[in-house]
């Protein structure tokens, strides 16, 4: 007889976008039990209330989120609005497998912290992006992950060939970023109202701003970047998921559009979740819808002498929830994609 292990697993966040769709990813597999599901001003009410699409577990009651309500798993996730994750973590035992979907352990930099969100570091996880260089070696059978954010997610998968191979030093690179309202969370604000959002396309975090820059930056300079330099813009438009961003950096050296894009091949080709298009053919949203996926494709400017890399992703689910997952089953020793797929629905 085989014997078949169940991990235990609590979202502490769940009633959330990020909640929802780690749910939505961990709820249809085999060997996993959900447990405890908080929220703070959600407890006591049925999760069926705030993700209707769950319907098994439409009727589990929203606990606080308490240390002695996460205790006693062998996972939890952390699903929480940045700088409340630390004080959560903390308190958790040491062999529980933490994976925290916000901002708080992302950073190395305590200056860039304090700069970007205003209170103390909190330190810093293992940083639960797998494609970079050597990065599943540092999450296998590791305690604590630390899940990228959704734009760092998508420009740094779009850049990192080139910057690896030398064909950029991500000095003076330029993104911009069209996305969704899903990634301000559920939090009701004016802007994000559908007679506000609807029709209209709005840029913000304009000017260095934005608190996903350092994060990019730090990604660059891992990558080999000595002195990488961003100008990125975000842009809000009337879809509910998906990122498209759209990067530009110098061209260093002398190679030719095949050059870069033959490095592109070579870096992802047994990648799962990443796919150099065929050339001509450029990424779309809509086309990652619900996966894991992450659509890439690259140029060269000539005119301009830059590249100009192209990639989308689902900002829910690679650029967190799916991610995160991603990032767990490497921490847990299971084959990297169980759970998740590379197919997008359509249309």
């Amino acid at each position: 007889m085989i014997m078949r292990m169940t991990t235990r697993i609590a979202v502490a966040g769940c009633t959330g976008y990020a909640g929802g769709e780690i749910l939505r990813l961990l709820s249809v597999r085999d060997n996993i039990e959900i447990g405890a599901l908080t929220a703070k001003s959600s407890a006591g009410s049925r999760l069926g209330e705030h993700q209707p699409h769950l319907s098994s577990l439409a009727e589990k009651v929203v606990a606080d989120t308490t240390v002695e309500n996460l205790a006693g798993h062998d996972v939890v996730f952390l699903a929480l609005p940045h700088g409340a994750s630390a004080e959560v973590a903390a308190q958790l035992d040491a062999d529980v497998l933490v994976v925290d979907a916000g901002a708080d352990f992302r950073l190395s930099s305590a200056d860039d912290w304090q700069q970007f969100y205003g209170t103390p570091h909190a330190g810093t996880w293992p940083y639960g992006l797998p494609e970079l260089p050597g990065q599943r070696a540092v999450l296998a059978g590791t305690k604590r992950i630390a899940v990228p954010g959704c734009f760092p997610t998508t420009v740094t998968l779009a850049l990192a060939p080139a910057i690896v191979a030398g064909h950029t030093d991500a000095h003076d690179t330029v993104v911009v970023a069209p996305t969704g309202p899903s990634g301000a969370g559920k939090a009701l604000k004016p802007h994000l109202l559908g007679a506000e959002l609807m029709g209209s396309a709005s840029a913000y975090g304009v000017g260095g701003g934005h608190r996903h820059t350092p994060e990019m930056l730090q990604n660059f300079r891992l990558l080999g970047a000595d002195n990488p330099t961003l100008s990125f813009t975000p842009v809000l438009v009337p879809m509910s998921r998906g990122i498209l961003a759209t990067v530009t950096a110098p061209l260093c050296g002398s190679a030719s559009a095949g050059d870069v894009r033959a490095a592109y091949a070579d870096f992802y080709a047994d990648e799962p979740f990443v796919h150099l298009l065929p050339q001509g053919q450029w990424p779309m949203t809509q086309s990652v819808l619900g996966s894991n996926h992450v659509q890439v494709q690259v140029t060269v400017d000539e005119a301009a002498g830059r590249i100009v890399a192209v990639a989308a992703l689902d900002n829910l689910t690679k650029g967190t929830a799916g991610g995160a997952v991603q990032s767990m089953n490497i921490a847990l020793g299971l084959p990297e994609t169980r759970g998740l797929t590379a197919w997008g629905v359509a249309p």
